[in-house]
């Protein structure tokens, strides 16, 4: 069973998030487009700690399984 999040809105650092992405624009933009696919097809790529799929989109983007080109 995954670990659960504790950290509530400090899990993923957006520091950490930055250093994927360079635009806290374009990290909103690919977590929202990636959070709607999350919820339609119930599957992350990654083993979660976050339950909701915009937290779940944001642990991807960190662990590097989402790319966007902009």
């Amino acid at each position: 069973m995954a670990t659960r999040n504790t950290d509530g809105l400090r899990y993923p650092s957006i520091d950490e998030l930055l250093k994927v992405i360079d635009s806290k624009y374009k990290l909103a933009y690919i977590a929202a487009k990636r959070a709607k696919i999350i919820k339609q097809d119930g599957f992350s790529s990654v083993d979660n700690k976050c339950v909701k799929p915009v937290g779940q989109a944001l642990e991807e983007i960190l662990a590097g399984k989402v790319t966007a080109e902009f």
